[in-house]
């Protein structure tokens, strides 16, 4: 019996967020995605693996936090997985939170900008939403907000204007809109890489 990636990216993200319940801070301050710059202790917080780890880690306040991208990273990844087989949904995934993760460290490297720590799913979630609007653009998809049915090219791009619009305008601060963005441009790069190689094109 085969098993899913997706199933495995939720199991892992949920055993994380148990570990973080139990352990809490000490957890949170090593495999948080940390800005580069030294905090105002002179110590950097920040560690490469981090640029991974960061994903599986979630608000442990927030139930709906993991709620919310476990629920997406199904509806979009087992599609995906479906159509492109686990070894290119976890490329696809993974690549998306890497680009994610290095748009995040490039916005808080600027001036101003707040030091933070990053948690969550949502720079590889956003990948999977791209890559699934590549894949099957005029797949109907029924948004939350608001609830009407949308082709998944149209519901894709909305988000990712909307989230460019909050992350420029600095709207609902604490969401790492950018991120987000970093996303959606690690899975775009990896879903066009396939296409020039179906294609033959180097």
């Amino acid at each position: 019996m085969k098993i899913s990636a997706v199933i495995v990216l939720i199991a892992a993200n949920v055993a994380v967020y148990l570990i973080e319940k139990w352990i809490g801070g000490p957890f949170m301050a090593l495999f948080a995605l940390w800005p580069l710059q030294p905090y105002t202790d002179g110590q950097s917080y920040f560690h490469f693996w981090q640029i991974v780890t960061y994903a599986f880690l979630h608000d442990p306040s927030n139930l709906a936090h993991i709620g919310f991208n476990m629920l997406a990273l199904y509806m979009f990844g087992t599609e995906i997985e479906r159509y492109a087989g686990p070894w290119r949904l976890l490329a696809c995934y993974f690549a998306s939170v890497v680009t994610a993760a290095l748009a995040q460290l490039l916005v808080q490297s600027l001036p101003g900008a707040p030091f933070d720590q990053t948690v969550g799913a949502s720079g590889g979630v956003f990948g999977l939403l791209l890559a699934f609007a590549m894949m099957f653009p005029h797949r109907k998809v029924i948004p939350l907000i608001p609830p009407i049915p949308m082709p998944a090219w149209l519901f894709a791009t909305l988000y990712a204007g909307v989230e460019l619009l909050f992350g420029v305008t600095g709207t609902l601060s604490g969401i790492a809109h950018f991120a987000h963005l970093g996303g959606m441009i690690g899975s775009a790069l990896v879903v066009l890489s396939w296409r020039r190689r179906a294609r033959g094109v180097r």
